[in-house]
C-alpha cells in the first residue's frame, strides 16, 4: 500500500513535521500545501535536495484538493501562539480556517490529524465539520506534554527517559494533569522513589505546564518538538504499530465524558485512535480530568458548539 503524508500548513511546526516524517521513513511521499504556494515550493525543494541523507521518499508541493488522495493529512495550518497568550486564545481565528479544511476533507479514506493550537478544540471542530468517524480524527493532544514530562522526570532522577512511565491527560494547555498515582519508573511507582516529595509533583508539573510559553519567549514558537511527536504518530498509523498514546480525539464515554475532545491513554494504529482506556486515578485526579473538560466546554461555548 502507498504511504502519502499529507501536510496542510508549511510554517515552522509544519516544515518541522515534515523533516521528521521524512526521518523516520514510514512514508514514500510527503505532500506540502500552504495558502503561501512559493513557501509550499521552496520547502518541498529544499527538503527533496536532502533525499541522499533520509530513506527514500517523494517531497512535492500539491493543491488543497489533492490532500484527499492521501493516507494521513497532517493539519498545521493556523497562526500560531504569541507570548503570554494562551492557546485558547488562538480559538476564533483558527477554528474557522480548520472548519474549512474538515469539508473540504469530508468523505476522506484516511486519518486527519491535528496539530494547530488549540489542539481539542481543533479536533472537535474538525470532526464536526469532515463528519468523519470519531477514531480518524485524532489530534497531538499531550503527547507533547507527557513527553515533556518523562524529559523533566530523567533530569531529575538521572534516569532515561525510557525508563519512565508517566502520562499528562486532559487538556492540551494550563488545564492539564499529570496522572502522578500511576506514575512508574523501571516499574517502581514514582512516589516510592528514594525522596520523591508533592513538591516536586507541583514543581515539574509547572514546569511543564509552563514549557511552551518559555519557548515562545525565547523564539517565538515551538517547533521541533512537536515535529518529532507529529512524526511518531503518523509513524504509528501508517505502519499499524497499535501503541497506547495520550492522543486527543472526541469522547464517546470514558471516564464520563461525552462529545469531547481532550487526551486519554488511546490506542493507535491503522484504523486510526480506536480503543479508549480509563486510567485508575485518585479523586484528586478525577476531579481535575472533569475541571480540565470544563475549561473546554467553555471553549466550545465560545464557537457556538456544545
Amino acid at each position: 500500500m502507498r504511504k502519502v503524508v499529507g501536510i496542510i500548513g508549511t510554517g515552522w511546526v509544519g516544515s518541522s513535521v515534515a523533516m521528521a516524517v521524512l526521518q523516520t521513513g514510514a512514508a514514500e511521499e510527503v505532500w506540502l500545501h500552504d495558502v503561501r504556494t512559493d513557501i509550499a515550493e521552496g520547502e518541498a525543494m529544499d527538503l527533496a535536495h536532502g533525499a541522499a541523507f533520509y530513506p527514500r521518499c517523494a517531497v512535492h508541493a500539491v493543491p488543497l484538493e489533492a490532500m484527499r488522495n492521501a493516507d494521513v493529512v497532517v493539519v498545521a495550518a493556523g497562526r500560531g501562539g504569541k507570548p503570554d497568550e494562551s492557546r485558547l486564545d488562538l480559538l476564533r481565528d483558527n477554528a474557522r480556517l480548520v472548519a474549512d479544511i474538515g469539508r473540504l476533507l469530508a468523505g476522506f479514506a484516511g486519518t486527519v490529524v491535528l496539530v494547530s493550537n488549540p489542539v481539542d478544540v481543533l479536533t472537535q471542530v474538525m470532526a464536526r465539520a469532515s463528519g468523519l468517524p470519531l477514531q480518524r480524527v485524532l489530534g497531538t493532544g499531550t503527547m507533547l506534554d507527557t513527553a515533556r514530562l518523562r524529559q523533566a522526570l530523567g533530569e531529575e532522577l538521572d534516569v532515561s527517559t525510557a525508563s519512565i512511565h508517566a502520562q499528562v491527560i486532559g487538556e492540551h494547555g494550563d488545564s492539564e494533569l499529570v496522572l502522578w498515582s500511576g506514575a512508574q519508573v523501571g516499574g517502581l511507582l514514582l512516589r516510592q522513589w528514594p525522596g520523591w516529595t508533592s513538591a516536586t509533583e507541583d514543581r515539574l508539573a509547572c514546569s511543564v505546564r509552563q514549557a511552551a510559553y518559555e519557548v515562545i519567549k525565547r523564539k517565538g514558537a515551538t517547533n521541533h518538538a512537536i515535529g518529532l511527536v507529529t512524526a511518531r504518530l503518523v509513524e504509528c498509523l501508517l505502519d499499524d504499530q497499535r501503541r497506547i498514546l495520550t492522543v486527543s480525539r472526541v469522547q464517546e464515554g470514558r471516564c464520563g465524558l461525552h462529545d469531547l475532545a481532550l487526551s486519554l491513554p488511546t490506542l493507535v494504529g491503522r484504523d486510526g485512535a480506536t480503543l479508549v482506556l480509563e486510567p485508575a486515578m485518585e479523586a484528586s485526579e478525577q476531579e481535575a480530568l472533569q475541571a480540565s473538560a470544563k475549561v473546554l466546554r467553555a471553549a466550545l461555548k465560545l464557537l457556538s458548539i456544545t
